[in-house]
C-alpha cells in the first residue's frame, strides 16, 4: 500500500489541474453516515417499508411532508460535523494552486468549511433553504429548530436546496463540473462506489492522463483507473499532501 500512496505523490507532484470527485465516504470521518444504511421505516401509511431513496424522493416529499422532514432531519443533517483530513487536504490542494475543482455528491458543505473555493455541489446543501412561495432564504436553523413541516412568514414551505431523487440537478452545477472534469489533467475520484446516477456518469467526460480511484470497496470504473487503492481516503489524502506540503 505504501507503494500506491507513493505513486500516487507522484502523479500530484506533476499535475496542475486536478479535479476531486467525491461521494459519501468523503464525509464518513466526518462521522456523517450514508443515508442508505439508514433503516427504512415509513409502515403506518402505507403498510410497507420504503427504503431511504424513496423517503427522499419528491413523491414523497410531496405526499407525506411531515414524515419527509421527520426523515430529513434525522439521517441528512449533522450540523456539528467537522472537515476531516480529506477535505483540509483537497483544500491545501487548491491553495497550492494544483487543485481546480471539487465536484460532490455529498450536501453537508464540509468542502467549503475546510476552506475549498470552487466546489460543484451536484445534489445541493442542507446549509441553503428557500421558501417555496416568496424564495426567502432560509440558513440549515429553520428547518433543525422546527417541528413538522418548516414554515417560512409568509405561509409557505421551507424546502432544502438539495437535489431529491425525481428531481433534475441543477444546469450550472452540471456544466461546471462537466467543464472541470473534461479539462483536468488529472481526476481523483474518492469515497464512492459510483452508483448514483446521473452524477456518477460525469467522469465519462474526463479525457486526462491519470484517473485515480480511492474507495475501500471495488467500484465500476476500477479498471479503467492508472491507480486504485482500496484505503482510507482521509489518511490517503493526508499522508499524499503533507508530502507534497513539505516539498514546497
Amino acid at each position: 500500500m505504501e507503494e500506491l500512496r507513493e505513486r500516487l505523490t507522484e502523479v500530484l507532484r506533476r499535475s496542475s489541474n486536478i479535479v476531486f470527485f467525491g461521494g459519501a465516504g468523503v464525509s464518513t470521518a466526518s462521522n456523517i453516515p450514508d443515508f442508505r444504511s439508514a433503516n427504512g421505516l415509513f409502515h403506518q401509511k402505507l403498510h410497507r417499508t420504503l427504503s431511504p431513496e424513496e423517503m427522499v424522493s419528491r413523491t414523497f416529499y410531496e405526499r407525506y411532508p411531515e414524515d419527509f422532514f421527520d426523515f430529513y432531519r434525522q439521517h441528512l443533517v449533522y450540523p456539528q460535523a467537522q472537515p476531516n483530513d480529506c477535505h483540509k487536504a483537497l483544500a491545501k490542494l487548491e491553495q497550492m494552486g494544483k487543485l481546480k475543482a471539487v465536484v460532490t455528491q455529498n450536501i453537508d458543505g464540509l468542502h467549503q468549511k475546510a476552506g475549498s473555493k470552487t466546489v460543484y455541489e451536484l445534489h445541493g446543501s442542507v446549509l441553503r433553504n428557500f421558501c417555496t412561495r416568496c424564495h426567502k432564504f432560509y440558513g440549515v436553523d429553520a428547518i433543525l429548530e422546527t417541528d413538522g413541516v418548516p414554515r417560512c412568514e409568509c405561509g409557505g414551505v421551507i424546502k432544502p436546496d438539495v437535489v431529491l431523487y425525481e428531481e433534475s440537478l441543477d444546469d450550472n452545477v452540471i456544466n461546471g463540473a462537466v467543464r472541470a472534469i473534461a479539462t483536468a489533467d488529472t481526476l481523483i475520484v474518492g469515497g464512492t462506489s459510483l452508483i448514483v446516477y446521473p452524477a456518477a456518469g460525469l467522469i465519462h467526460y474526463y479525457r486526462g492522463r491519470d484517473l485515480i480511484l480511492i474507495n475501500k470497496s471495488v467500484t465500476s470504473a476500477d479498471s479503467e483507473a492508472s491507480l486504485v487503492l482500496h484505503e482510507d481516503i482521509a489518511s490517503v489524502m493526508k499522508e499524499v499532501t503533507d508530502a507534497l506540503c513539505g516539498e514546497a
